[in-house]
């Protein structure tokens, strides 16, 4: 829910406006030997350190590097960040915010990798179902919240279930929707009680208490917390089984709760420029030029006689780039290990989903809050829908509705047109056949990497250091959340930074 993938079956023109040139060009850049005086180590008494390298690069760039024996061409530059998704991002604003020269490869033509937006006849379609939750906290610090004018869902849900929906609202911000919600059938009057317990559980823990302790599956956690198997089937498996992408809900317990805490203290929101406004903030506010874009690199090369120097890369175009500070590997888990030559044991299966967008007119959508809807019946193939346009109104045209329904997998067995008709049948007991008659369908994305699989036993403070001069960030380290990807994004160059102060000062 938070995070989906980014192959879509169909190919789009992007809302993207980025004033970056997306023409491959090669960059030199000549940059000074590291010495004790290139450094600036500032000392807190927070328990570590805050480490600054000053590097004063040459920055006239030149566009005529030095060429191979290959006829490919060959240039250095400071660190290479490779994959331009929320990771490679978060890590290129970083090394920009310290004044460290960098170049940010990007295979495809936009940033945002799994965060992308298409338009299509005047509606905006994410890339797979995404809410931004406004409580991430790593989020806060590096995005403009106004100038992504968020638009805010209701913070509860209505849930389809005995043929009726039914009404789960937030205690915290909707006190008498709660109050008047006790009595209906999603869960007894004691689970609202846990569900109460459970907010001021998690708001006593720090997000590092919670991310370092003891897991077990989600599943087991709500079971052991006490709550009854009619809430566990008809709220939390398809609500945080649409969050995790995992209708069984074995995700760890340190994600539940982190995403827990986020939901209590903030709302989930979208911007009204589409999920990719949030990666476009942080391309546009990178240097001109530092992004190459349709830059596939297929291969990171060690150079045998400098085992300690930092690894050079081969783009699919030929073009060999080599790095004098650090590669950082910011792409998905199974490119990560393919580009490392790496194989992981007993992988664990990666979460998929389909997404679909229907058009309706604005004036025969059945509800008009912003509202999130759960398929609480254990019955069928939705997991979740809203109104898009309810949410943000700079979602579809003046006078369209757009409806996102989300599916868990990837129903390989079933057409587009066969999944399609089911929805359709399946939403017509929830809003009634002559509604869904009106609605037209626009697009089915099929995403077969929605999200890393975060089952126990996971380990969200891993090092990101993998090789010399090699570093890799991802959701995959971190939690599987928007955050967590600019987490890893930060925590990936502050171990560049401190190798590369212990090798100079050394």
């Amino acid at each position: 829910m938070h995070n989906s993938g980014h192959q879509a079956i169909t190919k789009a023109s992007q809302t993207s406006s980025n004033p970056i040139q997306s023409k491959p060009m090669t960059l030199f850049l000549s940059l000074p030997q590291l010495s004790a005086q290139n450094i600036h180590i500032h000392t807190h008494t927070h328990h570590h350190r805050s480490i600054r390298l000053k590097l004063q690069a040459s920055l006239p760039l030149s566009s005529n590097p030095p060429q191979s024996n290959q006829s490919s061409s060959y240039s250095k530059t400071g660190v290479i960040v490779i994959g331009a998704g929320l990771a490679g991002l978060a890590a290129a604003t970083h090394l920009n915010s310290q004044n460290i020269p960098f170049l940010l490869l990007e295979a495809s033509d936009a940033v945002g990798g799994r965060v992308r937006t298409d338009y299509l006849d005047g509606f905006l379609l994410d890339r797979g179902f995404q809410i931004f939750i406004t409580a991430y906290p790593e989020a806060q610090k590096l995005l403009n919240y106004q100038a992504l004018n968020l638009q805010k869902f209701y913070s509860g849900a209505q849930v389809y279930y005995d043929g009726k929906l039914h009404t789960v609202a937030n205690p915290l911000r909707h006190f008498w929707d709660s109050l008047n919600s006790l009595q209906n059938p999603i869960g007894s009057l004691l689970d609202k009680l846990l569900i109460a317990s459970n907010i001021i559980r998690v708001l006593t823990k720090s997000d590092e208490e919670i991310i370092t302790s003891n897991e077990i599956p989600t599943i087991d956690l709500l079971r052991k917390t006490g709550f009854s198997d009619s809430i566990v089937g008809r709220f939390f498996r398809p609500f945080f089984g649409g969050i995790f992408f995992d209708k069984e809900l074995e995700t760890s317990s340190r994600l539940f709760d982190f995403i827990f805490k986020c939901l209590a203290l903030g709302d989930n929101a979208l911007p009204a420029n589409g999920i990719a406004a949030i990666p476009q903030q942080l391309g546009d506010k990178l240097p001109p030029g530092s992004i190459l874009f349709n830059s596939k690199v297929v291969s990171i090369d060690f150079d045998g006689s400098e085992s300690e120097s930092p690894p050079s890369l081969r783009l699919e175009n030929g073009d060999v780039l080599r790095s004098e500070l650090g590669v950082i590997v910011a792409v998905e888990e199974p490119e990560a290990l393919k580009l490392l030559r790496e194989t992981k044991p007993n992988p664990k299966p990666v979460r998929t989903t389909v997404c679909l967008y229907f058009s309706a007119d604005r004036t025969q959508v059945p509800v008009r809050e912003p509202v999130l809807f759960l398929n609480g019946s254990g019955k069928g193939i939705v997991n979740n829908m809203f109104f898009a346009t309810n949410v943000a109104p700079s979602y579809g045209p003046p006078d369209k509705a757009l409806i996102s329904v989300s599916l868990i997998g990837m129903f390989e067995d079933m057409s587009d047109d066969d999944l399609t008709a089911e929805v359709v049948q399946e939403l017509s007991g929830w809003f009634g056949e002559p509604i869904l008659r009106l609605w037209r369908h626009l697009r089915t994305y099929r995403i077969g990497y929605a999200q890393p699989n975060q089952c126990p036993p996971t380990d969200l403070m891993k090092n990101p250091r993998v090789g010399s001069g090699v570093y890799v960030c991802g959701d995959y380290l971190t939690s599987a959340t928007f955050d967590g990807a600019l987490v890893s994004g930060r925590r990936a160059v502050e171990a560049l930074l401190r190798d590369r102060v212990s090798t100079s000062v050394s």
